[in-house]
């Protein structure tokens, strides 16, 4: 008789870190393991479950239709505000409305020009200092086509789930507005040329150092598996990100910076997070 594990046993053994690799490079597996990797992930508490609970087991159907090898049950779950979740799909919600509505107002939809981000609000030298403070902060809300919509909401997605289980809504919330203008000083302070800047990921380094400060402060309130999974899965995308970040002209790495090191201040300087319940 084989003593071989199952493939739930196999997940089961896997860290988040892996996990999350798994569900979000999915379409490089077999449907099968995106599958397994985001029930693991869900049963972890990771991922929002978003299976119906009834008393009745519903009649058989046919199985859900999955895209790349993830459920598209987990994929509406992402887009719902759901209990321990919300600040995540707010986020979600308002890149994709913006990028919408720029599309709609008559801007190219795949990649706006110059004076269209400017006119909508981008971080732009010649107007956010002194005269337009403001966009600072819209300029996180902007991006400058699909593409680079499409990678920093993945990255805002998976981060942000783990960043709001661990931290909490309301702080998460409140870190990555403050590092999104934080990331825009320092854009406008390395930048000694001029530069006109969007996109989300100013904020979204911001969470990695939220991320790291809260392991630092309070690290017995982490599982082992926990801790491991923050300092690989942090690691791993930030330094792939600041790389990425040199090798194209187009990339704002300091503001990649300036989130990154204000959310590490914030999140050493606000009071420690009370743990969530799991």
């Amino acid at each position: 008789m084989s003593d071989s594990p199952t493939p739930a046993e196999l997940f089961a053994r896997k860290t988040d870190a892996e996990l999350l690799y798994l569900a979000q490079h999915a379409q490089q597996y077999p449907a099968a393991v995106g599958q397994a990797a985001v029930r693991e992930l869900q049963r972890r508490g990771l991922v929002p479950d978003v299976q119906p609970t009834a008393a009745v087991p519903p009649p058989p159907s046919a199985p859900e239709p999955t895209a790349g090898g993830v459920t598209w049950g987990a994929i509406r779950g992402i887009f719902g505000f759901r209990a321990g979740y919300r600040v995540t799909p707010l986020l979600l919600w308002l890149n994709l409305l913006a990028y919408a509505a720029l599309g709609l107002s008559g801007s190219s939809f795949w990649q706006p020009t110059g004076a269209d981000l400017i006119r909508w609000g981008s971080n732009f030298s010649l107007l956010t200092l002194p005269a337009e403070p403001w966009r600072l902060l819209s300029s996180t809300f902007l991006h400058g086509g699909v593409a680079h919509l499409l990678l920093n909401m993945s990255s805002l997605v998976l981060l942000g789930l783990l960043t709001e289980r661990l931290t909490g809504s309301r702080r998460m919330l409140l870190v990555y507005l403050l590092c999104g203008v934080g990331g825009s000083l320092a854009s406008l302070w390395w930048h000694t040329a001029g530069v006109n800047s969007v996109g989300a990921s100013g904020a979204i380094f911001g969470l990695y150092g939220l991320l790291l400060a809260t392991l630092v402060r309070r690290p017995a309130a982490f599982s082992r598996s926990e801790r491991y999974t923050v300092l690989l899965f942090v690691f791993y995308l930030m330094i792939s990100s600041l790389t990425g970040g040199l090798q194209a002209h187009t990339t704002d790495n300091a503001a990649h910076v300036g989130g990154l090191l204000t959310g590490a201040v914030l999140g050493a300087a606000l009071p420690p997070p009370t743990p969530s319940p799991s």
